[in-house]
């Protein structure tokens, strides 16, 4: 049984070998210059596909991220810097379209409000907790006598039976 679940794994392992991403740039959109190419490639792995929305442009089979392959591609070829592209394309979609949004006030406020809350919270345990304890206050007189009455009944009701 075992050499069968071996054998069973040796050929599942074999088979997914040759398995690698297949990207959804066709041969067409390609850039003749290696280097621009390159760029292009790496700018669409920083962009989000607008209809899949968990995948780069690069990964997509869609329409519009075939459209955004494209206009990367015309971008760089007219000489815009990979700064001045995804800048191109942000003003066009909105930040949204980045799969790693730029550090901005909104994007801190949106990352910090967790940690705030959870600040917050963890303080608020931390008072309350502090506050019960402080809470305790001493007996008054008249308690003091009543719990003296109390335990001294208790102890002779309990030891004294012949």
């Amino acid at each position: 049984m075992r050499l069968r679940a071996a054998f069973v794994a040796l050929v599942l392992t074999l088979a997914t070998a040759g398995i690698t991403p297949v990207l959804a740039v066709q041969p067409g959109e390609m850039l003749a210059d290696p280097a621009l190419e390159t760029r292009a490639r790496t700018l669409s792995a920083e962009l989000r596909c607008m209809v899949c929305q968990n995948q780069s442009i690069d990964d997509s089979d869609a329409e519009l991220a075939h459209d955004l392959r494209v206009l990367v591609r015309e971008r760089l070829a007219a000489g815009d810097t990979d700064t001045q592209v995804l800048d191109f394309v942000v003003a066009r979609y909105g930040e949204f379209v980045l799969l790693k949004p730029r550090f901005s006030a909104r994007n801190a406020l949106l990352w910090g409000t967790p940690v705030v809350i959870l600040a917050l919270g963890g303080l608020f345990a931390l008072v309350s907790a502090r506050s019960k304890r402080r809470t305790e206050t001493a007996l008054s007189d008249e308690e003091k006598a009543a719990l003296g009455r109390i335990l001294g009944e208790g102890g002779s009701g309990q030891g004294g039976g012949a």
